[in-house]
């Protein structure tokens, strides 16, 4: 009897330690009542949630709650690595302040059919205030209690010691020049970097889509005080195509892309116009947001609390093209992800793809993408076709372990696009 009791006392720490953490280290929702989830920097709407440290800049968050009333959200904020796993360090390394708060600024929606509850928050404030630079994941959760996880979301504040010089141009290999685009960057720094081989990270990914992140970890040539990353066959992406939209920032008329408005005293719902496959043809420039949305409501005077929620109806009228496979319509306003909430229904008699899916009233841009089951990839150019031309928006973010150090600092950003090369 003994012997049992030293034994399950010596495994009870071990399945304490075991227990999951509910949350991921990406941007998520985790309840079908939230929608709506905003996070950028504050001086421009819908950019990329990147702060410097120890500035005036802040991370603005949103998002609502179709349950409407009052609800008890808290949130905390995680330091990462540079491929977002929780870093191993206390939160007295990168918090000043508390560790968590609760979100107590939110409004109700006014005049609209489906009633909803609009919570903000503001980060760094008087309560949580970070004091690295790194990789941050937000996490919302119900009660004070972390197992009832509501949104996670992730953001980035810089530690600004490395400028980043970049270049946008036609992909060095001969088969891709008028389907791909090339990023080339140099990396200026005047602090020492004994071995950037393996103290230090750039990632570069499109139009904020953290699907597309590729990394780079060998710079082709080391200068003094210079990295510079223009390899070969590094860093190519698929330009893919402008991405399509519709405008339901007034529901009284019909906006662009929008055939019909359905509206009665429970739902609202608006019908686009069939979408065609553009693999097949020749570029055609117009202009987009880089897959990017904005709540709009121009026939009340607040955005965030007068703008509907609309059923949106998306048809394509593509054949499948594989046998095995799923469509899926993504933009920034899921964050690109491949759920059951946008994957497309196929009517393989109609050669149509269509799905309903409910959005905040406003601007949006949007494309449709193939997952093949079999490889397990997923890619527009089916849909999309995908060219040199079409202008994209690069992020490029670099990461540096200070030898000795527990965490990695993200210490130079920047953001481009090839926009100024198309016009010319």
């Amino acid at each position: 009897m003994q012997k049992l009791i030293v034994i399950l006392l010596f495994f009870i720490p071990t399945i304490t330690f075991s227990q999951t953490d509910p949350f991921v280290n990406e941007n998520k929702i985790y309840l079908p009542n939230i929608k709506t989830v905003l996070c950028y920097n504050n001086t421009k709407e819908q950019s990329l949630p990147v702060i410097q440290l120890n500035s005036s800049e802040t991370i603005a968050f949103s998002f609502d709650d179709l349950l409407a009333g009052t609800k008890n959200y808290w949130y905390t904020i995680e330091h990462c690595t540079s491929d977002w796993q929780t870093s191993r360090i206390s939160t007295i390394d990168y918090l000043q302040g508390f560790d968590s708060d609760r979100i107590i600024d939110y409004r109700y929606s006014s005049n609209t059919t489906r009633k909803y509850t609009h919570y903000e928050l503001t980060l760094p404030n008087t309560q949580i205030q970070p004091k690295i630079g790194g990789n941050y994941i937000l996490k919302v959760y119900l009660d004070g209690d972390k197992k009832l996880p509501v949104i996670s979301q992730r953001f980035y504040i810089v530690d600004n010691q490395i400028a980043v010089a970049a270049e946008v141009t036609n992909s060095f290999q001969v088969a891709d020049r008028n389907s791909k685009q090339k990023i080339n960057f140099t990396l200026n720094h005047a602090i020492p970097i004994a071995n950037p081989y393996q103290d230090l990270k750039a990632f570069v990914m499109q139009n904020f889509n953290s699907n597309t992140a590729q990394i780079n970890t060998k710079p082709s040539f080391v200068r003094p005080n210079q990295l510079v990353y223009n390899d070969l066959s590094t860093n190519d992406f698929w330009g893919d195509n402008e991405f399509r939209k519709f405008d339901t920032r007034s529901l009284r008329f019909k906006g662009d892309n929008v055939k019909d408005i359905y509206r009665d005293n429970e739902s609202v719902n608006v019908m686009l116009f069939h979408d065609a496959p553009r693999n097949n043809g020749a570029f055609a420039n117009q202009y987009d947001e880089n897959g990017n949305f904005f709540i709009r409501n121009t026939d009340g005077r607040d955005d965030k609390t007068e703008a509907e929620y609309m059923g949106i109806l998306f048809t394509l009228n593509a054949p499948a093209p594989s046998a095995n496979g799923d469509a899926y319509v993504v933009g920034r306003f899921n964050n690109y992800t491949l759920g059951k909430e946008n994957k497309l229904l196929y009517d393989a008699g109609r050669k149509q793809f269509y799905a309903n899916i409910m959005l905040k009233q406003g601007l949006y841009d949007y494309e449709y993408v193939w997952l093949n089951n079999e490889t397990k990839t997923a890619e527009s150019q089916p849909f999309e076709g995908s060219f040199f031309q079409t202008e994209n928006s690069y992020q490029i973010l670099v990461y540096y372990r200070r030898p000795g150090a527990r965490w990695e600092t993200l210490m130079g950003y920047t953001n481009l696009s090839n926009k100024a090369k198309e016009r010319r």
